[in-house]
């Protein structure tokens, strides 16, 4: 992002949306929401697919696929193969549903100062 007019802060992704999950065979699907509209043009110009592979490279995933919702203020990211063979096959459940929507979540992004009063949690 270019803030070279006004001040950022670097928070979590959380601060700035809520994510939902769903899984169907070994592919997993995590929607992005927006806390506030102000805060969408925001998310999705950080949330790119290049980001999205870095943070779940240890998942390894065959393909991200990043749909972009902004009448929902939302951002429906699609990994395929990342589910260690699904959630009747894997070992792994904590690799499933919430756990991966939490590990992008936790993804940084750059919110301008003004809109600080619109993320959650604790102030940084």
């Amino acid at each position: 992002m270019n803030h070279t007019s006004s001040p950022t802060l670097t928070v979590p992704l959380w601060r700035a949306a809520h994510g939902r999950t769903g899984d169907k065979g070994n592919r997993s699907n995590i929607s992005v929401i927006a806390w506030h509209p102000a805060l969408y043009p925001v998310i999705a110009e950080q949330l790119t697919t290049a980001r999205i592979a870095a943070q779940f490279a240890h998942r390894t995933p065959a393909r991200i696929t990043s749909y972009l919702l902004p009448a929902l203020q939302s951002i429906n990211v699609v990994l395929d193969d990342v589910l260690d063979g699904g959630v009747n096959d894997a070992l792994n459940l904590d690799s499933h549903g919430k756990a991966l929507s939490f590990l992008l979540l936790e993804l940084a992004i750059d919110v301008p100062a003004e809109l600080a009063p619109l993320l959650r949690g604790p102030a940084e």
